[in-house]
């Protein structure tokens, strides 16, 4: 948290720029929320939502521990509420968000060396990613987001050997997740997009200008593949 960098001051400002430039689902992360373990946020993801929701699919995660959190942002225009820490912690909160919500839970899964991390990677658990994942599609959840929280940020690349060995165990769609840093790594994703590799999230990539996202989902159109 300490080591956070500012993008920009308007949420919808940046949210309608990432739209213009052809994504086709938005991904949020209420950062603060995370480390609260409740929603902090409302105020920019409701702005957000009135410049692109709609539009396209808006996903969103942090702080989101109870059901009547999740029917809250479905129901103001969310498509997709994203669990990370309860959903480790709280698997019956999973379970029945699932059953409430099928088609609009989506689970974060962070891990470093293989073991899942919680409340905003502060803390290791002795998890395994595989594991946990497995016990999740169970229950019903849409897909399962993999990030490597060792490179998250840090633009060192994807780790394309743990996502794909995450996506092989599974049925459902994994979203890469953590390192992305330019159009090589997408074309990385695309040729494993058969092993069940759905999307990439593209985050400091793009506002550092390492990748062109405009040419990055145009590579991978082309490719048939990963579109972020």
């Amino acid at each position: 948290m300490n080591d956070s960098t500012t993008f920009g001051d308007d949420p919808s400002v940046i949210a309608r720029r990432w739209l213009d430039a052809g994504g086709r689902r938005l991904h949020l992360v209420d950062l603060n929320g995370a480390f609260a373990g409740k929603p902090v946020n409302a105020g920019a993801i409701k702005s957000i939502l009135a410049e692109v929701g709609g539009r396209i699919p808006v996903q969103l995660g942090g702080g989101i521990r109870d059901l009547d959190t999740i029917e809250r942002y479905l129901d103001a225009g969310i498509s997709y509420v994203i669990i990370g820490t309860a959903a480790v912690k709280n698997p019956g909160l999973l379970r029945d968000a699932c059953a409430a919500f099928p088609g609009h839970i989506i689970v974060g899964l962070d891990a470093k060396d293989g073991k899942v991390a919680t409340d905003g990677w502060s803390k290791l658990t002795g998890h395994e990613v595989v594991d946990l994942a497995k016990k999740f599609e169970d229950y019903g959840v849409e897909s399962i987001i993999y990030t490597d929280i060792g490179r998250d940020g840090m633009l060192s690349g994807i780790n394309i050997e743990a996502t794909v060995r995450l996506a092989q165990a599974l049925k459902i769609p994994v979203i890469a997740s953590g390192g992305l840093s330019n159009i090589q790594d997408i074309e990385a994703l695309c040729a494993v997009e058969k092993e069940g590799v759905e999307g990439v999230i593209c985050g400091r990539s793009i506002y550092t200008g390492d990748l062109d996202f405009a040419a990055g989902q145009a590579r991978a159109d082309a490719l048939g593949g990963v579109a972020g």
